[in-house]
């Protein structure tokens, strides 16, 4: 599917697809850029990869099951539970939506990177997927704003503390998979380092934000106690927490 902004053309669904197309970076964005079709509608099925193979940016073809893949998928996994988090928190006109729109169109970015292995890339391919560094500062700083915001954190936390506290839970232990799934191709070279310290700052931006969401849904968070049922010092409460005696 082909999609128009201003006089330009990008591919919609292919790793070309750059989220500097789609998405203007701005923390404060508001709005969401509408696509109109160009020229002669395409099918969206192709049927080159009923044989279970699929084409990387590069124009290699590589079984589904490679870690490339793996890693797309486990990218596109989280963008999409990304958006059901935003879906929850618009309902609650939560202050972070903007930020988790622009971070699915850096994940859109990563993606690309995924999908342009270094071993059969040229330097055209190279250039169009190179990730910044300022993306992980940017994430950082988030961090730290919202951190100001909530109470120190001095145990382990148990996921939860509401609808969307909980579906951000979600997304942060899929963004821990997409990590795994990305350093492979990291590790061999294949693709950017950047990428993989992006993700990985992202799993606490969105352990940050799970808190955040809890605080203003006026929830509790749940603080992980050992259920030592030997001991005198603990004992289960009505919700079947175990807590310790004070």
């Amino acid at each position: 599917m082909f999609c128009t902004i201003g006089t330009r053309i990008i591919q919609r669904g292919a790793p070309l697809f750059r989220a500097t197309e789609i998405c203007r970076y701005s923390s404060n964005a508001s709005k969401t850029v509408k696509f109109a079709p160009a020229g002669k509608k395409l099918k969206i099925y192709t049927k080159t990869g009923d044989k279970g193979t699929s084409s990387l940016f590069t124009g290699e073809r590589r079984p589904k099951s490679d870690g490339v893949f793996e890693a797309l998928g486990a990218t596109d996994e989280l963008s999409s539970n990304i958006g059901m988090a935003i879906a929850l928190s618009e309902e609650k006109n939560h202050p972070y939506v903007s930020q988790l729109q622009r971070i699915q169109c850096i994940l859109q970015d990563i993606g690309s990177s995924v999908a342009t292995p270094a071993s059969s890339a040229r330097e055209s391919h190279m250039q169009k997927v190179g990730f910044s560094g300022r993306h992980t500062e940017e994430l950082e700083e988030w961090i730290d704003e919202y951190t100001e915001e909530l109470p120190t954190l001095t145990n382990f936390i148990l996921p939860g503390g509401g609808a969307i506290s909980s579906q951000i839970h979600i997304c942060r232990a899929v963004c821990r998979r997409a990590e795994r799934r990305i350093t492979p191709l990291v590790d061999s070279a294949e693709c950017d380092a950047e990428t993989l310290k992006y993700v990985n700052r992202l799993s606490d931006f969105l352990f940050t934000i799970a808190r955040y969401a809890a605080k203003l849904d006026g929830k509790g968070e749940t603080i992980y106690t050992r259920p030592d049922t030997r001991s005198k010092d603990y004992k289960p409460t009505q919700d079947g927490v175990w807590k310790k005696i004070k």
